[in-house]
């Protein structure tokens, strides 16, 4: 079971393109620093000793160009004594004069659970007149492949359970859905032991701080991606004197419990699916009523892939997931689809694969292992079964073919979790921050249109200043606008801030 993260499938996506990858300040917290989190900030700044990266678990080593080092942090911020954790940097040094440079820019691609370690040095190629001023930074949060990762299941359990079906039918097959939750929850609490109670957003926003003050920088320069874009408005809630220049894009919907991210993600992906089939000029309620009767299909017999592994009702949609993240990407799924039609699981298969991080030799990444031990701390909301069936026609209705699938995810995803989640949403709220600039694209299928202007209200009044880009997939920098790329350019480089409300088509 995987649900569709806010950003763990970009770099899936990424080299999908390429080659044709939450809630979180505790209430106790908040009143024992205000939002300032002293304690952190009054931490002696760390001399970090960059050297030669090497090889990781999420891949090879990068170029001489960067550089990559460890940053201590406590493992609670609340009791900095006792104990710390390692966390691992990357970076590549300003291209241009050195009169000329800003600072660090910090990246997170999102997730929760994605590696910036491994997919800076791939992302840098969009960032080439940002690299000129700005030394590109990343990081592997808390719980994340090289810092402390959590691995949660061996790769033969991984996929033992993508046998199990994520929108069961009967009794027997809800069994082993809850099942297979449980044992996930226990194999993830084993792994990580005390991690698992420290892995919240919060934390990691504190963590930034103590990373700024490492890298030598007065204010964060940030660059948030999806998920990304919650912990950008954490830290800016945190620390709203530290503020440089912020940029959200593919915005999380701050305001969203549980229950309110499933939504919004049901709504997005039918949107982004409706779009794809008006392009290839198909009527969207009939294309997804075909689409529909494929899975339908698929579930009662599943497909054969000349793997000789078969295409199962939800590795077929999450194969139809993964394209819906990048408009470069659909011819991609219409063959898919095609060769489904046609009795073939091969190509969707092989797209589920991408989403799920599995290697042709079988191995599987950890991406969702991190994502949902991050999430389930972070969200309190945890619908029972009981709640979740009643909730069930309504996803459905939002999407005939994404519904149901994220309707039982908000039972599954954190059923039996080991440790209590913090609430039901994150504060983002930052008065007195310098402005952040919002950016949201509206055909987004993971992160919709509409949490980019909750998420600017919510950073309140002067703060959130909103940038449109009426685009399809996943993200609007970096995807085919000048108009977007020039703006956010801009303003990470001059500071220029753009109006308000500010539209590009």
């Amino acid at each position: 079971m995987a649900r569709f993260p806010r950003g763990a499938a970009l770099a899936a996506a990424v080299l999908l393109i390429a080659g044709c990858s939450g809630g979180t300040e505790d209430k106790a917290s908040e009143d024992a620093d205000d939002g300032k989190a002293a304690s952190t900030s009054a931490a002696a700044p760390q001399k970090l000793d960059w050297g030669r990266c090497e090889a990781t678990s999420e891949g090879p080593a990068p170029g001489d160009d960067w550089q990559c080092a460890t940053l201590k942090v406590p493992l609670d911020h609340a009791k900095p004594h006792d104990g710390t954790i390692g966390l691992a940097l990357i970076r590549s040094k300003a291209t241009g004069d050195a009169d000329d440079r800003v600072g660090s820019l910090l990246f997170n691609f999102g997730g929760p659970g994605g590696s910036g370690v491994s997919m800076l040095p791939s992302y840098a190629g969009l960032t080439s007149e940002l690299h000129e001023r700005y030394d590109l930074v990343s990081w592997d949060p808390r719980g994340v492949a090289e810092s402390e990762g959590v691995r949660c299941r061996s790769d033969k359990e991984i996929q033992a359970g993508e046998s199990v079906d994520a929108t069961p039918d009967d009794a027997t097959e809800e069994t082993a859905f809850f099942k297979d939750a449980s044992d996930f929850g226990a194999g993830c609490e084993k792994a990580a032991g005390k991690l698992l109670s420290h892995v919240s957003t919060t934390e990691t926003a504190r963590d930034m701080d103590l990373m700024r003050q490492a890298l030598g920088d007065e204010k964060l320069h940030y660059f948030g991606i999806s998920y990304g874009t919650e912990l950008g408005g954490v830290y800016a809630h945190l620390f709203p004197e530290n503020v440089g220049r912020l940029v959200l894009d593919a915005v999380v919907d701050p305001t969203a419990d549980t229950v309110g991210h499933a939504k919004n993600q049901t709504l997005g992906f039918q949107r982004a699916l409706d779009n794809y089939l008006k392009s290839t000029g198909q009527d969207p309620a009939a294309g997804t009523r075909k689409i529909e009767a494929l899975l339908e299909r698929i579930d009662a017999e599943p497909l054969a892939t000349t793997s000789g592994r078969e295409l199962t009702q939800t590795l077929a949609t999450t194969g139809i997931v993964l394209p819906l993240y990048s408009e470069q990407s659909w011819s991609t799924l219409t063959s898919a689809l095609d060769a489904a039609e046609d009795g073939d699981g091969t190509e969707l298969l092989t797209l589920a694969d991408g989403y799920n991080e599995r290697d042709p030799s079988g191995r599987y990444g950890t991406t969702t292992h991190s994502q949902r031990v991050i999430s389930c701390l972070d969200q309190k909301q945890r619908p029972t079964p009981e709640e979740t069936k009643k909730l069930l026609p309504e996803f459905r209705k939002i999407s005939p073919v994404f519904g149901e699938y994220l309707g039982w995810d908000t039972a599954g995803w954190c059923y039996d979790w080991p440790v209590p989640g913090l609430t039901d949403s994150p504060e983002v709220s930052a008065p007195g921050a310098a402005p952040v600039l919002v950016v949201g694209n509206t055909g987004d299928p993971a992160t919709p249109y509409e949490g980019a202007r909750k998420m600017a209200g919510e950073l309140g009044e002067g703060v959130g200043v909103m940038l449109t880009w009426k685009g399809e997939g996943h993200g609007a920098y970096g995807s085919g606008s000048s108009c977007v790329d020039s703006t956010v350019n801009a303003y990470l480089l001059d500071g220029t801030v753009p109006k308000d409300g500010k539209v590009c088509t």
